[in-house]
């Protein structure tokens, strides 16, 4: 049995060994309302200077293929470099895919890694380690969301540097992501459910979007909740149903997030796409990924910090209207013809977009923009001249929030099989978003059986202007 003393905020305390001088280096934030675990990392995070006010996840659910796109190989043999061409981009010694050359003309604002790599070759193994900077016990597609398990990045912000002016730290949709089970890593996990980003399913692309119901259960809906009354009178019927179980721990907090969200005109401006003009949204493209793309924007200019949208719900398959970017083991030239038609002209449309209107409106310089899958493609290309899954490695794409402009790190092999120089893990990636955040990446939280985990790896500074 797991004994615990009657005082677990002096318990944290003495676990955190706080000194008497990082107190001090605080000052009197404890005085001004902060509780404990705010507290302990505004100590840890006093000397890091944030880059970021807020993150933009673009989650490419799938696995886009590197080697086709942002490390093009054309000295290759003509297995491994693929159908396309590169063309030169902004940037010298940075070519870009010739599909491409909206995003090409955008090179000068992003950084690149291109030495990213890991172990997992199963899209929700893989995904859980994207989404949570942290290696799952075993690479199995039929890995589950689980206690045991990491939390998203979003929520391990919530829980050591929540906002402060109201909104909402983290806003994620418009998808659960799955491959036959629930990816984990798109939820708080064991820093309980009161650190859950605020998820929806609304289509942002949809004639009648509106700020939706959020999180709330299906079987409640705004016309049976007619104020914040009612609402608070049926959580507290359910906390007394569930007896406070571990469970239902942070039930309360979140209702009470959904309830500031759910009556605050602000996050009902944000949502409001209608307020942008149709040559905006038409800029973004007229889909689901592009308006989310749009409303991601509206969100960081209206103060949430972390918003993460993903490309799509599905892994992809053979669809030229749907899914994600896992095209591979179908029909002569299947991938090719797939991301072609659709991917690449979504990403072409929406990425530059995106940038471009960050930079107009003086935000891309405070605002993080990460995109990245999961995992790369096989450099060399299969029977079915198609690319398999390769974690080995890949690209990740970063622009604004601190980071460097114009700038390339690691590299890969001549065949874009494995890091050359510089690897990057996950977790590595995970640290230097913390980092630019303003988050120490060896702050500490802790499990179900209260044991000490570091939230991240070894920051990439190299890429930070």
């Amino acid at each position: 049995m797991n004994m615990r003393s009657p005082n677990p905020a002096c318990d944290e305390f003495r676990r955190q060994a706080m000194s008497r001088r990082q107190l001090l280096r605080v000052g009197g934030a404890g005085l001004l309302g902060l509780q404990l675990p705010q507290l302990l990392a505004a100590a840890e995070t006093a000397s890091i200077k944030p880059r970021a006010k807020s993150v933009i996840f673009l989650f490419q659910w799938g696995g886009p293929s590197h080697i086709d796109m942002f490390d093009m190989k054309p000295n290759a043999p003509d297995d491994y470099r693929g159908p396309y061409k590169p063309i030169s981009s902004a940037v010298p010694d940075m070519p870009v895919c010739e599909l491409l050359p909206e995003t090409a003309k955008r090179m000068d604002k992003v950084s690149l890694i291109r030495s990213m790599h890991h172990k997992m070759n199963n899209h929700n193994s893989a995904g859980y380690y994207a989404l949570s900077g942290h290696a799952p016990p075993s690479d199995d597609q039929r890995l589950r969301d689980s206690l045991e398990l990491y939390p998203a990045y979003s929520s391990v912000v919530d829980h050591l540097a929540p906002n402060t002016n109201g909104m909402p730290t983290a806003v994620s949709y418009p998808f659960r992501i799955a491959d036959g089970s629930t990816t984990p890593g798109q939820h708080a996990s064991f820093l309980g459910k009161s650190y859950d980003p605020l998820f929806f399913e609304d289509n942002p692309n949809s004639n009648n979007f509106r700020m939706p119901e959020l999180s709330l259960p299906k079987s409640l809906s705004l016309d049976r909740i007619q104020n914040r009354r009612e609402l608070l009178k049926i959580v507290d019927q359910q906390s007394k149903l569930l007896d406070y179980s571990r469970e239902a721990a942070g039930f309360d907090k979140y209702y009470d997030k959904a309830i500031s969200m759910l009556t605050s005109p602000k996050m009902r401006d944000a949502f409001n796409l209608e307020a942008e003009s149709k040559e905006v949204r038409d800029r973004y493209g007229r889909t689901t990924y592009g308006q989310s793309c749009l409303l991601a924007r509206r969100l960081v200019e209206a103060g949430v910090k972390f918003v993460t949208v993903y490309f799509s719900n599905s892994i992809g398959g053979r669809s030229t209207e749907s899914g994600g970017w896992d095209t591979h083991g179908f029909d002569d030239t299947r991938m090719f013809k797939i991301v072609d038609k659709y991917h690449f002209p979504i990403t072409e449309q929406t990425l530059p977009t995106l940038l471009d209107d960050l930079e107009e409106r003086g935000l891309l310089d405070e605002t993080l923009v990460v995109w990245m899958g999961e995992f790369g493609r096989t450099p060399k290309i299969n029977k079915n001249a198609s690319r398999d899954h390769w974690p080995q490695c890949y690209t990740t794409l970063l622009a604004g929030g601190g980071s460097k402009r114009g700038y390339s790190y690691g590299s890969s092999d001549p065949q874009a099989m494995y890091p050359d120089e510089h690897p990057v893990r996950p977790e590595d990636l995970a640290a230097t978003i913390y980092y630019m955040l303003g988050i120490d990446p060896q702050s500490e939280i802790y499990d179900r059986n209260d044991r000490p985990l570091v939230i991240g790896g070894k920051p990439v500074k190299d890429i930070m202007a």
